[in-house]
């Protein structure tokens, strides 16, 4: 489980919508709405492990295709 601590503070005479967006653009690097949407549902450790070894070897695909073309 992680845990995050994303903290804006507002500048001098910052605009409270550039503050909104500079928190949204903190949340969003930090991955707090990815792993909200990765916790919907339940997945079983062995599905995960899965998953992250298809998207290795997709990676793994594209840099072979990408060295085959030079």
């Amino acid at each position: 489980m992680s845990i995050y601590h994303v903290e804006v503070k507002a500048r001098r005479n910052e605009h409270p919508e550039a503050l909104i967006r500079r928190f949204s653009r903190k949340v969003k690097e930090e991955g707090v709405i990815r792993e909200v949407f990765d916790r919907k549902y339940y997945e079983k450790p062995s599905v995960t492990r899965r998953k992250k070894k298809a998207a290795r070897q997709k990676v793994l695909n594209k840099l072979k295709r990408e060295k085959e073309k030079q």
